[in-house]
């Protein structure tokens, strides 16, 4: 398998916009715990201060002021920056802030990169499975055509605000992550907190699509794809079997040895939430078909294992 030259004994410099997030915070853990060295780009770098031997900058996230000069210090660039949509309501300001945050920050590490006398080698671009669409019961690989609704319009502006590192000769990963699945953060505890409580069931009609990953995998695959020299262009971040909402639920009550009984109906989540009930109500059978033919083997394959690692003891 073709590797890059990047070495980690050689500490391997990256670069991190967005670093201070769920997925940001636990792939610093992953990379420093492999002998990578780490530099984040923040805008509140004095409320990073939970990692040791990191290097916080900080950033507008808009322009190169102040730390453009980095780049040619380091052999990758990460970026996870973006404001997180899960911020209820959706306003049509607060969908505009969603955007202008990815874009602007896109385009600030693009001019840095341009700038500078040493450009990185890799360049990881986030994304997300709602790039899709809603796709109902099919199975979503990488070769898809996008969706049309916000999301999706949302995450090729994201994907595209990077798109010209490609013409600069950069290798570029983009990747469309799911549902990640952790103990603290993020959705996952939001949605095991109901079967706890004895309120477990189906959300809507339950068929669609839970494209989760847990989130050992999730900062297990963007290593793997750091390092592997082949890996370019698109690829799906989610666990190979991929579940309905409604079997996703009974697996979190039956380890959880809860009821699963209750149903909410799609008019109900919507009257309470608005636009952004379309997270939860549409869904995508994500499926990881490129990074598996590259090689990459998930820890979590089926969603019991990962579910008793996470709440198994709860």
């Amino acid at each position: 398998m073709v590797r890059d030259v990047l070495n980690i004994e050689t500490r391997m410099r990256i670069l991190i916009a967005g670093g201070t997030g769920l997925i940001g915070k636990a792939l610093i853990r992953r990379l420093q715990s492999n002998g990578f060295s780490i530099v984040v780009l923040s805008r509140s770098p004095g409320k990073f201060t939970e990692f040791q031997d990191v290097e916080v900058i900080h950033w507008d996230g808009r322009t190169t002021n102040g730390w453009g000069g980095l780049v040619k210090e380091t052999d990758a660039v990460i970026n996870l920056a973006g404001e997180n949509i899960g911020r209820f309501p959706w306003t049509e300001k607060r969908k505009q802030e969603f955007r202008e945050s990815r874009v602007a920050a896109g385009h600030a590490l693009v001019a840095a990169i341009k700038e500078s006398a040493r450009p990185p080698r890799v360049f990881i671009q986030a994304s997300a499975v709602g790039y899709y669409g809603p796709r109902g019961a099919e199975l979503v690989d990488e070769s898809f055509d996008p969706g049309t609704d916000f999301s999706a319009r949302l995450c090729m502006d994201w994907e595209n605000s990077t798109k010209s590192i490609e013409d600069m000769g950069i290798r570029r990963v983009i990747i469309r992550t799911g549902i990640v699945l952790a103990r603290k953060g993020g959705i996952f505890p939001q949605m095991a907190l109901p079967v706890k409580l004895y309120f477990g069931g189906r959300m809507g009609d339950g068929r669609q699509g839970i494209p989760w990953i847990h989130m050992e995998d999730e900062v297990g695959a963007i290593q793997f794809l750091l390092e592997n020299g082949s890996a370019r262009g698109v690829y799906n971040l989610s666990g190979p079997a991929p579940l309905s909402n409604a079997e996703f639920t009974k697996n979190i009550a039956s380890v959880l040895k809860r009821p699963y009984w209750f149903h909410l109906p799609k008019t109900a989540v919507r009257l309470l939430l608005g636009e952004i009930s379309s997270l939860l109500l549409n869904g995508q059978f994500q499926v990881p078909k490129k990074i598996l033919n590259l090689g990459y083997k998930f820890k979590y394959q089926t969603i019991e294992p990962a579910l008793l690692d996470l709440i198994g003891n709860q």
